[in-house]
């Protein structure tokens, strides 16, 4: 990389109308660097290099679109991990059913609207696909990683993540659903009259190991005014049609 000064005194050269080749012998560079000054080509390679430096919310101050996080986190603490790789870059990775390609699809954009600066991927595997990205500040952006299962050791909000979820309870709600959640149809047998009759109605279930994880389940579900119950020890069900129908405001069926 040449000095700063060399390139400003090649630029002035070029701004004179001196040719390339000429600008090259007298600042002792190559053809090639002048050219690319000329052209703006290194410069504009320089300005991303320090915008991917500088790319993350929590220690460059870049804005952070809190709609988009509120929805990954979700997203996160169902399906996704944060991995330590090589020269303290991190992988975001997210599990997508094969089912649900729209999932698929929300999944990739919303990392890549969360870390602009960093380019998203897809790996298929038999019946489901990694969503993933590589940047030095997703640990940043997710401080709840950690080695082994997310059940296995605590799972607590920052204060600053807490505020976004209480700004954006529906898309932290969203995310959740579309993670370890599921919309259905209950059938319920009843027996009157000497003979069986069934009923079908809709509801949410959200299945997780992770007590707290469940606890922040219900934490959102309650800011929404979403009325919820334990059907199991580690499932959250969604079930009064009220209920329903309120949720359906901000999560609605995978596709």
């Amino acid at each position: 990389m040449h000095p700063r000064e060399t390139v400003d005194r090649a630029l002035q050269l070029s701004a004179l109308g001196l040719i390339d080749r000429q600008v090259a012998d007298l600042c002792g560079v190559s053809l090639g660097a002048v050219q690319k000054w000329r052209t703006r080509t290194r410069r504009t390679t320089e300005d991303e290099d320090i915008r991917r430096h500088r790319s993350c919310p929590r220690c460059h101050g870049r804005k952070l679109d809190f709609e988009a996080y509120a929805y990954l986190l979700g997203l996160y603490l169902g399906d996704g991990h944060v991995l330590l790789c090589k020269k303290g870059v991190y992988q975001l990775s997210l599990a997508c059913c094969g089912t649900w390609p729209g999932l698929i699809e929300a999944a990739a954009e919303v990392m890549a609207t969360v870390m602009p600066t960093s380019s998203v991927s897809r790996r298929r595997h038999p019946g489901w696909t990694e969503i993933k990205s590589y940047s030095k500040h997703w640990a940043c952006l997710f401080p709840q990683h950690g080695p082994g299962r997310k059940h296995e050791r605590a799972i607590t909000l920052e204060r600053w993540q807490r505020e976004i979820n209480e700004e954006h309870p529906g898309r932290f709600a969203r995310g959740l659903t579309h993670s370890d959640g599921y919309r259905g149809i209950n059938r319920v047998r009843r027996h009157f009259n000497g003979s069986d009759h069934w009923y079908e109605y809709p509801r949410y279930l959200f299945v997780n190991e992770s007590q707290d994880i469940l606890d922040l389940c219900g934490e959102v579900l309650d800011l929404l005014k979403v009325e919820w119950r334990y059907s199991k020890p580690n499932t959250i069900s969604v079930a009064k049609r009220e209920a329903v129908e309120r949720l359906d405001e901000f999560v609605g069926p995978k596709y």
